[in-house]
């Protein structure tokens, strides 16, 4: 399997956990705790910086500092975990479980767990380290405390204090419905930005695709959902071999072990290794990502439109604030950079998305929910006049047309 795509799989994924942040701030912690006992253990270092003052601290003192902040922050850690698995259970009940990426992506979560954990650690192997006099066989075994060490542990609980304040503010915001919509409406942007300006500035090899039937077709002999491909790899086996390429499936399509994902042309057969190669260019999983799936982004903000209008719910507004993002995006990709330009041709070609692909998958997979609202019905038929209006091609009229269309006649079916 190609080691690039496997990696940026992985990447995807730890960025979406709970576990990495924290557990590469408790590693950093061990670390923090030897260099300043060390440092603690050779006053004369110039790297001691703890002033002579301040050394007044005595074993139990230290002791009791020490176990305290252990105690406490280990208390706190527990209440943040039950509250951030509230949360997220609450916001995947109320807007869709495919959103549960998004919060497991926070970064300011993960940032507070992990500080909060780094400090108990801290706080542990310090404490660990504070001994008194002892006497009998060394009798000249004096006490240590780590003076400075303690400095930092009272300063990391300070840190805490304040990550603890920052996540009280940031769980309600992280969960409040506009900022949900917001995100997605952002990274649909982004998403459709870098679309535009891959396309725009991507070299024309000048490469005449072949017009006739594909000479061979291959399964992935996998069974789930495509997360990622690696376009470059393929790019590279194309080249080599002579061949052409067609991608069938955009990232995000559900395929069996016998689904034909990979068209091909070539003037000699491929041998197994190379085929095994082109297979493992993709990276198969249990459900769908945002990486180089755009569409994905658009499927959260209608299955929000759909839970905000189902009559459990009947929250026209969120469904409006929904439309509206995913307007802002159509405009973009109509309107940055002339819009999304044709697919440049080379060996490998992948289903490129459209305009039409976009509106379909937002606007128009709305209509059955959205129909439903008189609210929400005005203010889609408002948004696609404004989209009437700032698209350039005549493609992209058409295609808000029909949606227009569609909705006029879902509208009547529902009255």
């Amino acid at each position: 399997m190609s080691k690039r795509a496997l990696v940026k799989n992985g990447v995807n994924r730890v960025r979406s956990s709970y576990w990495f942040l924290p557990s590469v701030l408790a590693i950093l912690a061990v670390g923090l705790s030897a260099i300043t006992l060390t440092i603690d253990r050779n006053p004369s270092s110039v790297l001691y910086i703890w002033p002579d003052g301040w050394a007044t601290t005595q074993v139990d003192g230290a002791r009791n500092v020490l176990s305290v902040i252990a105690q406490s922050i280990l208390g706190v850690v527990g209440v943040m975990f039950s509250v951030t698995i509230v949360a997220v259970s609450f916001a995947s009940g109320n807007f869709g479980p495919r959103l549960i990426g998004n919060f497991m992506r926070d970064r300011g979560t993960q940032w507070c767990m992990g500080i909060l954990i780094a400090t108990f650690v801290y706080a542990l192997l310090v404490l660990r380290a504070v001994h008194g006099a002892q006497g009998g066989e060394n009798p000249d075994f004096e006490a240590f405390v780590p003076h400075m060490s303690l400095g930092m542990a009272m300063g990391l609980t300070g840190l805490s204090i304040a990550g603890v304040i920052f996540y009280v503010h940031h769980i309600p915001e992280i969960i409040n419905v506009s900022n949900i919509s917001a995100d997605l409406g952002h990274r649909l942007r982004d998403a459709l930005r870098e679309l535009i300006d891959d396309r725009a500035d991507a070299d024309d090899p000048n490469i005449s695709f072949p017009d006739r039937d594909a000479d061979d077709a291959l399964a992935l002999h996998q069974m789930g959902y495509i997360q990622t491909y690696d376009e470059e790899a393929l790019h590279t086996i194309a080249e080599e071999k002579g061949v052409y390429l067609r991608i069938c499936y955009n990232v995000g399509t559900y395929v069996s072990h016998a689904t034909q994902a990979i068209q091909i042309w070539h003037d000699e057969p491929l041998d197994d290794e190379t085929k095994d190669a082109m297979r493992g260019c993709f990276v198969i999983g249990h459900h769908p990502t945002e990486d180089q799936n755009l569409l994905f982004i658009l499927q959260q903000l209608v299955e929000m439109i759909a839970r905000a209008l189902s009559p459990g719910v009947n929250d026209p507004y969120t469904a409006i604030d929904c439309l509206n993002w995913m307007y802002a995006g159509f405009s973009e990709a109509a309107n940055y950079r002339d819009g999304l330009g044709e697919p440049p041709v080379s060996r490998v070609q992948y289903k490129e998305l459209t305009y039409g692909d976009l509106v379909k998958a937002g606007f128009t997979k709305s209509l059955p929910y959205v129909t439903t609202d008189t609210l929400a019905t005005r203010h889609l038929r408002r948004l696609l006049d404004r989209l009437l209006d700032e698209v350039q091609r005549e493609d992209e009229t058409e295609v808000i047309k029909a949606v227009l269309a569609d909705l006029e006649r879902a509208r009547q079916a529902n009255t």
